[in-house]
C-alpha cells in the first residue's frame, strides 16, 4: 500500500512540474512574441534613419576613396562600392520582410536606385567621373 502511495505522489509531482514547465514556456513565448518584433522594428528604424543614411554615404565614399587610392580601376571601385552598400540594403530588406514591412519596392529596384544615387554623389564630390550615356537629370 505504501508503495502505491509513493507512486501516486511521484506521478502527481511529475504532472505538477510539467504544468509549471508548460506555463513557464508560455510566459517566455509571450514575451518573445512581443519583444522580438519591437526589437527588429528598432533595428530597421536605425538602419533607414536619415542619420544612418548619411553615415552609410560617408562610409561608402570613404570605402570608394580607399579603393581608388589603392590603385583600383574606376569600374572595379564603383562595383565594389555598390556591393558594399548592397550588403546594408539587403540586410534592411530582410529585416523589413521579417516584420511584414512594405514590399512595394523590390530589392533589385532599391539596389539600383541606391547605386545610382551613390554614383551621383561620387561624381558631385569629384571622386568619380560621369559615365557615358548618363543623363544630367536621370
Amino acid at each position: 500500500m505504501a508503495e502505491k502511495e509513493r507512486e501516486c505522489c511521484s506521478e502527481k509531482r511529475k504532472e505538477k512540474e510539467e504544468k509549471e514547465d508548460i506555463e513557464e514556456l508560455r510566459e517566455v513565448l509571450s514575451v518573445v512574441s512581443k519583444e522580438v518584433p519591437a526589437l527588429i522594428k528598432g533595428i530597421i528604424g536605425s538602419i533607414f534613419s536619415e542619420e544612418a543614411g548619411r553615415d552609410m554615404g560617408r562610409a561608402a565614399a570613404a570605402f570608394y576613396k580607399e579603393l581608388k587610392e589603392a590603385g583600383l580601376p574606376e569600374d572595379v571601385a564603383v562595383r565594389m562600392t555598390e556591393g558594399y552598400i548592397s550588403a546594408f540594403t539587403s540586410l534592411g530588406e530582410v529585416l523589413k520582410q521579417a516584420v511584414g514591412g512594405k514590399k512595394g519596392v523590390e530589392s533589385k529596384e532599391l539596389e539600383k536606385e541606391i547605386s545610382r544615387r551613390i554614383k551621383e554623389k561620387l561624381v558631385e564630390k569629384g571622386l568619380a567621373e560621369k559615365e557615358e550615356g548618363e543623363n544630367e537629370e536621370d
